[in-house]
């Protein structure tokens, strides 16, 4: 790759001042911001700041529905075992049952945090409390909960114990799925009180759990800043990051909120310069509400995002100790030249990355909005392996990461200062390219060789010629439309050429994201679990394993499913062909 760097984003990326937002993590070090009244101080912290360099905000306060753990344990044979309780998990006052083990592995990464265990028989589960390894996350608490276990202990792979949410359910539950609330009381103890814990299971003992856990609707601050674009206003990207923690969370997310303090002042400074506009929010509800706050943005300004959102940009752990390698980013397949490009400029690394878990407040997947970046820096895979550490989801894989160790020491400043400068570049000039800069020939690759890996494993049993002809006629299509654009980049942001060329961007977008990402209707929001791309025909999967009277449901599925993907690939054509008229 070659630097790209221009003299104008060299100076923009000189006015960072690190002094700036390092101020506001050392006084988030000294915040607690679990609870709502804490987390409005947090806002409150972020505002102040905001007045002092001048940057005009908006102060939301919606009404969210949040879980907050309080203080738990585990008795058993006399003995008390320490645990933390798991938010959005019922409380419990003494609950008696026998214990069960059910096997699982430790995630390798992030994205196995949120993918369904496979436990072993109801039998041994049913009327038990399960003691199981992991982190008492959505997946197997949900599969455990539903062959019926009457409790979950996770297990953690450490010697400290994790703070989390337990439910599937993404932001403040509607009536679809408030029946996936969890039922059970759900807690976390470490490795070494776990395996005590596994060995009386096997033995056969029963344990009494004692939880702490209150639930409610709370009012809690959004701050959200507006930097207007001096051509195309009404067009913006979304920068954004949670600043309400497990304990005082430095490196989740702290350092993420400093970064938006930070790349908020200096682009307010620099508005004269964007031709689009650029909004900055900070959520609350991410940890006891399970992304509660972004959600509600997303419900609240759906049809704005929709009809004007550029893309999406997560901000969370930036700038934590050791973390000087980007290997393992998020970004949607449209967005990953783009994303590597900006990475590479700032730090001469060549990026590795893929697919967005489905977890860190990417509650816009349902709205169809291209997205990129989540966690950023990370620690180098071998310096986690000398130190022993397992994998974890966030704090630049410091294992601080949801524990009261997360502080100040989680926090490096020549990092967080390189940070600053990937997500202010990227964001930069995502608004300022005349032609948004993604490449969807790229998301259509990623489909072929998803749909020859489902035809593989479908065999004779069900054909995907339609979904690979319709890919076939959008790809040709689209190649006609790349060339279109490449006569358009000279041209002003304002002329009507480009506008509808741009219109017609965010359209596949709306189309192509929502297949690739979501089950759920636009608008609504999928669980948070692990999603494997081209979802509704994900199924073809287990067709070769199925009996007769099985297979023909996943037939029947994944018909419906190619249906969906049809549609929205030929819709798709017939945007950039009318683009091109």
């Amino acid at each position: 790759m070659v630097k790209t760097l221009t003299k104008l984003e060299e100076d923009l990326l000189e006015q960072i001042n690190i002094e700036v937002p390092w101020e506001l993590v050392e006084r988030f070090s000294t915040m607690v911001r679990e609870h709502p009244d804490d987390v409005r101080i947090a806002a409150k912290e972020i505002v102040k700041r905001l007045d002092q360099h001048g940057v005009p905000y908006q102060w939301h306060e919606p009404s969210l529905f949040l879980s907050l753990p309080g203080k738990a344990h585990v008795e058993l044979g006399g003995r008390s075992f320490r645990a933390k309780p798991m938010a959005m998990s019922q409380p419990a006052q003494g609950l008696t049952a026998p214990l069960g083990y059910a096997p699982s592995t430790y995630a390798k990464g992030a994205n196995e945090l949120f993918t369904r265990i496979m436990p072993i028989s109801d039998s041994e589960i049913r009327g038990r409390v399960v003691v199981t390894e992991g982190y008492g996350m959505p997946g197997e608490v949900a599969e455990l909960e539903a062959r019926g276990a009457v409790g979950v202990i996770a297990v953690n792979p450490g010697q400290n114990v994790h703070w989390g949410i337990c439910t599937t359910i993404w932001g403040v539950p509607d009536l679809h799925d408030l029946p996936r609330k969890p039922t059970i009381p759900v807690m976390a103890v470490n490795r070494l009180d776990g395996l005590e814990l596994i060995a009386a299971a096997q033995r056969g003992e029963n344990a009494t759990l004692f939880a702490e856990v209150t639930e409610g609707w709370w009012p809690s601050p959004v701050p959200v800043v507006e930097i207007p674009g001096s051509e195309e206003p009404d067009k913006f990207v979304l920068l954004h990051g949670h600043y309400d923690s497990w304990d005082v969370g430095v490196g989740d997310n702290a350092v993420g909120d400093a970064a938006l303090l930070e790349i908020a002042r200096v682009l307010w400074h620099n508005r004269q310069q964007l031709k689009r506009s650029v909004r900055i929010a900070w959520w609350p509800g991410h940890s006891t509400g399970r992304y509660a706050g972004s959600t509600w943005f997303a419900d609240t300004f759906a049809i704005d995002l929709y009809e004007n959102c550029i893309a999406q940009v997560n901000c969370d752990s930036p700038g934590c100790r050791w973390a000087t390698s980007y290997h393992d980013i998020s970004w949607m397949s449209e967005t990953e030249a783009f994303a590597r490009q900006v990475i590479f400029d700032v730090t001469g690394q060549t990026a590795q990355g893929g697919r967005p878990h489905q977890a860190g407040d990417y509650s816009f997947n349902n709205i169809g909005i291209s997205s990129y970046f989540m966690l950023l820096s990370t620690m180098p895979e071998d310096l986690r392996q000398e130190k022993g550490y397992y994998a974890v989801g966030g704090c630049g894989g410091n294992i601080a990461w949801h524990t009261e160790d997360d502080t100040m020491q989680i926090a490096d400043r020549d990092i967080l200062l390189t940070d600053i400068k990937i997500y202010l570049l990227a964001v930069f000039r995502n608004v300022n390219a005349t032609i948004a800069p993604f490449d969807f020939l790229h998301t259509l690759d990623d489909f072929r060789r998803t749909l020859q890996r489902y035809q593989t494993a479908a065999g004779e049993h069900f054909s995907f010629a339609p979904s690979r002809e319709a890919l076939a006629q959008l790809e040709m299509t689209l190649g006609h439309f790349a060339a279109h654009c490449k006569g358009l980049e000279k041209l002003n942001v304002q002329n009507p050429k480009v506008k509808v060329a741009n219109h017609a961007i965010r359209r596949l977008a709306r189309l192509l994201v929502p297949v690739n990402y979501t089950r759920e209707p636009g608008f609504f929001h999928d669980p948070a679990e692990t999603i494997p791309p081209l979802p509704d025909l994900a199924p073809a999967l287990s067709l070769d394993q199925a009996d007769d009277w099985q297979r023909g449901f996943i037939k029947t599925h994944l018909t419906r499913g190619q249906n969906r993907l049809v549609a929205a690939l030929r819709d798709a054509r017939a945007v950039l062909e009318s683009a091109m008229q």
